[in-house]
């Protein structure tokens, strides 16, 4: 648990946008194949997964290459022999019922029109399919059909199904008060115990509930007879209150609510699953795939005293070994880390300062693991001025037989300004060397001050002249 929340500091909005991306795709895929046996399927596969990654991870190489292929199979068969199922999925009605659709309850459905309306087909032998969907919807399911939406009423009903009519072979489509599709055909069940007065029609309806949980009314043509298939049962109807009974516990206003409500916690628990299993897939892949890196970084001290300056570092920049993805280490470029010193609460002198995690600045996604070195030396001086005297710098002899009368410097002081610590050490500043060996006549010489620190500075000038004054020794011609 700690080191899930010590990687959630370098959680990026990217991160967050791939989670949830992959989700809400996932819970498509959900809403769109749940109920059928592609669904079924791919729960198996899934199931292999976590047992292939489970062998690898505990070095059971026999097993866990076994597991690969057999997964590498099962996609193919699942493309080769479900490939019914997921066509009806991947070429939906229109783009909305992909992305947003989710099948609806019953609700608000007119049953006594849909008795009245199937009572009067049987009374006169003619044949029908009457599908009211439930909690998983048929859309993945039924295949061709005409979308009509008409507001359902007994005419309509019955009309459609009229020996004349086109769509009178097919089955119709109830979704509330609506006829939401007519003409549809069915998957037939391959159910081989089915009894011989049943025939076409029942066998489609069958090979509906297979696949779904929808109620399916059948006519018989040839028998006029009433039949409610549910849950891969055929139920015959004897008695028209046996048909009010049935439809109306699992299609009635009480068992709409209850329905509605159960498939609104149902898709809550999905929604939920999928975010937390995408939020584990990405935390086990950001982890699966870290790597580490070591960049070597400048220092950057901040809040300094401007009256001060640092004189001495023991170190100028610090080595960072740092880890995140592949891909995002890859990119990262020096620029984007830095690593800062804050001098505010620091002195003249010598100072030891500490470099922690948040001195160090990182991409998001980017991980810190260590620093190098873990504390930086720096001395801190105050800057100040100090009017010092110029002495001249002479080497060497002058001629036989001269003699240096005197010097003076023109300014005979100068202004050096510099930290407090090296300026106390300090009570005279130097010229550059000044060579007496030709030297046989008095004159002026411009030179260089020479400081003895690179931290000091001579205030408004550099150089400064120096008058000298030579004459013969007596008795010398």
């Amino acid at each position: 648990m700690e080191q899930v929340l010590y990687s959630l500091p370098g959680f990026r909005w990217q991160d967050a946008l791939d989670i949830f991306l992959n989700a809400y795709i996932l819970f498509r895929l959900y809403v769109l194949f749940r109920g059928t046996n592609v669904f079924r399927v791919l729960m198996a596969v899934c199931l292999l997964w976590v047992l292939h990654r489970s062998a690898g991870s505990m070095g059971l190489v026999i097993t866990n290459w076994a597991m690969q292929g057999v997964i590498t199979a099962a996609t193919f068969i699942i493309i080769i022999v479900f490939r019914n199922e997921i066509s009806a999925v991947i070429q939906p009605r229109n783009l909305k019922s992909f992305f947003w659709g989710i099948p609806r309850h019953q609700l608000n459905t007119p049953l006594d029109i849909i008795i009245d309306s199937t009572l009067e087909l049987a009374e006169k032998k003619i044949g029908a399919l009457i599908i009211l969907p439930l909690k998983q919807g048929v859309d993945s399911v039924i295949k061709e059909g005409v979308p009509i939406h008409a507001s359902l009423s007994r005419e309509m009903l019955t009309s459609i199904f009229w020996p004349d009519n086109p769509l009178h072979d097919g089955a119709v489509v109830i979704q509330g008060n609506q006829i939401t599709r007519a003409g549809a055909i069915l998957p037939l069940s391959h159910k081989r115990d089915l009894a011989s007065a049943y025939g076409t029609r029942h066998r489609a309806a069958l090979g509906l509930t297979e696949l779904s949980d929808a109620l399916v009314l059948v006519v018989s043509e040839e028998r006029g007879q009433i039949s409610l298939v549910k849950d891969k049962e055929i139920h015959p109807i004897l008695q028209t209150k046996d048909l009010k009974s049935i439809l109306a516990r699992h299609a009635g206003n009480e068992a709409q609510k209850k329905g509605l409500r159960r498939q609104t916690r149902e898709l809550i628990i999905a929604a939920s699953a999928c975010l937390i299993f995408t939020s584990g897939l990405w935390y086990y892949f950001s982890r699966g795939m870290e790597t580490l890196a070591t960049q070597e970084i400048p220092i950057e001290f901040t809040n300094r005293d401007p009256k001060m300056r640092i004189t001495r570092a023991s170190a100028s920049d610090v080595k960072l070994l740092i880890s995140g993805a592949k891909p995002l280490i890859n990119a990262l470029k020096p620029e984007q880390i830095t690593v800062k010193l804050t001098l505010a609460d620091y002195r003249v002198g010598i100072n030891t300062l500490s470099v922690t995690r948040k001195d160090v600045k990182l991409p998001p996604g980017i991980r810190l693991k260590s620093i190098d070195p873990a504390q930086v030396e720096i001395t801190l001086d105050a800057l100040m001025e100090k009017q010092l005297p110029v002495q001249p710098n002479w080497t060497g002899r002058l001629p036989q037989g001269y003699v240096m009368k005197g010097t003076r410097t023109i300014p005979p002081d100068v202004r050096v300004m510099g930290g407090e610590i090296a300026l106390k050490e300090i009570s005279t500043i130097f010229t550059e060397k000044i060579s007496l060996n030709t030297l046989k006549e008095s004159g002026v010489a411009t030179v260089e001050l020479v400081l003895s620190s690179p931290t000091l500075k001579i205030k408004d000038r550099e150089s400064i002249q120096v008058q000298y004054f030579i004459s013969k020794k007596s008795g010398v011609n």
